[in-house]
């Protein structure tokens, strides 16, 4: 009895004591989980990229290029353009195998019984269209990223100066602004977010902001890195540092705008010129022509 007593009161100790430990883990765990979910979300890609690039990864193979800092490079752009995810290289690389076969079997079916003497000719521009197809739209996605973060970066830069002002220390300052810049670019805050994450999980804070540079591949992101790490070493006020270049960043910008609206009258002259004054001469000229016809066209006809 004394043994059987002595046994349940040691089974009821150890069910305890693993419920509390289960219970004091089972947070952590969830807070693990849902950092490194995170992580992925800001900029997630759909739950069908996964299965798409386990059908490119065949074809990625043909176009992957051997030497490791190639794979970086590509890899950096990927990023740049904001895409993070570990399939984005083998969609890219893939993408790049299957539009340089499909384009020309395709001009091939289309082609072949009206146009065979140019056929071997529009192979290999399709092949050559299929094959760097990908790099110019990345191009243009990366372009139009840095774009959409350039515009916003100024406003996030005030909002950080009026954190910091406000009492807040830089790391809570970039996840204040991360939150509320999300609102109008979800761009730049998903960068910030990604920021606040790093520095939870435990990097320093210059790891943290160059990573935030490299992601981005701007340049005024990367001065503004290299400035808050000089005013981290040297204890320089960080709010007079960021006044200053958020100063600079509005300038940046109105010169940015009033050069484009500089360069938009040379742009409108091919337009004008070649679709709306033909339009406007046969509007306007149209009648008088018709009318003049109608006079001249007997008199004409009897001499």
């Amino acid at each position: 009895m004394d043994r059987t007593l002595f046994l349940g009161i040691v089974f009821v100790a150890v069910t305890v004591t693993v419920g509390f430990l289960l219970r004091a883990l089972m947070p952590r765990r969830a807070a693990v989980e849902r950092l490194q979910q995170e992580v992925v979300e800001p900029g997630a890609p759909p739950k069908w990229t996964p299965k798409i690039a386990e059908w490119l990864k065949p074809a990625a193979r043909i176009t992957q290029p051997k030497e490791d800092w190639m794979k970086s490079r590509i890899r950096q752009r990927l990023i740049n353009a904001g895409y993070r995810s570990d399939d984005a290289p083998i969609i890219f690389f893939g993408a790049k195998a299957v539009l340089a076969l499909a384009l020309p079997l395709l001009t091939f079916f289309l082609a072949v019984a009206q146009m065979r003497e140019q056929l071997p000719v529009l192979l290999a521009l399709t092949a050559a269209l299929g094959y760097y197809a990908p790099n110019v739209f990345l191009i243009m996605r990366i372009r139009e990223r840095k774009r959409q973060i350039f515009e916003a970066f100024p406003d996030s830069l005030d909002l950080m100066v009026v954190c910091v002002e406000a009492g807040l220390g830089l790391d809570a300052a970039i996840a204040k602004v991360g939150e509320e810049i999300g609102k109008t670019s979800s761009s730049l805050g998903d960068e910030f977010r990604l920021v606040n994450l790093e520095l939870r999980a435990g990097l320093t804070r210059e790891r943290a902001l160059r990573n935030l540079a490299l992601r981005t591949g701007v340049e005024d992101i990367d001065s503004l890195v290299a400035m808050l790490v000089q005013s981290d070493k040297f204890g320089t006020s960080i709010a007079d540092a960021l006044r200053v270049h958020a100063d600079d960043m509005r300038t940046k910008r109105m010169l940015r705008a009033e050069e484009a609206a500089q360069k938009l009258p040379v742009k409108l002259v091919f337009p004008v010129v070649f679709f709306i004054f033909p339009a406007l001469f046969l509007v306007l000229l149209g009648p008088s022509v018709l009318t003049l016809a109608r006079i001249l066209g007997p008199i004409m006809s009897n001499t």
